[in-house]
């Protein structure tokens, strides 16, 4: 996948969770699939909200919908958490390295350890 389209799908992605009740829809489906009346439930909204929240999730690729005969229970794309968890291991990683120089620089800023150096 390019990265112009990665950043474009996790721009959509992080777009879409940036509203509490679609988080927390997507926390209610790591239980499990649901259909929109269940998902509704939860929520003093009307279903037609609840549809519009469940749109956006889905143009983001974080839910998908299936037809069970008459049902058309909502399901869950685990894997664009994938997708998220490697943009962020990526920063997390290039931070982790720059405080680790940073230590090493205050580590020898405070100049020899107590016993080295010293002339008896």
């Amino acid at each position: 996948m390019a990265a112009a389209a990665v950043d474009d799908r996790l721009s959509r992605v992080f777009a879409a969770l940036a509203d509490p009740t679609r988080r927390d829809m997507v926390a209610r489906l790591c239980s499990g699939d649901a259909t929109v009346s269940q998902l509704g439930a939860a929520y003093d909204v009307s279903l037609q909200a609840v549809s519009k929240h469940l749109k956006v999730l889905e143009e983001a690729g974080l839910v998908s919908r299936s037809r069970d005969a008459q049902r058309r229970p909502v399901h869950l794309e685990a894997e664009v958490f994938d997708l998220m968890t490697k943009w962020i291991e990526r920063y997390r990683s290039e931070a982790e390295e720059r405080y680790r120089r940073l230590d090493d620089v205050l580590a020898a800023m405070d100049g020899p350890a107590e016993g080295e150096g010293a002339v008896s």
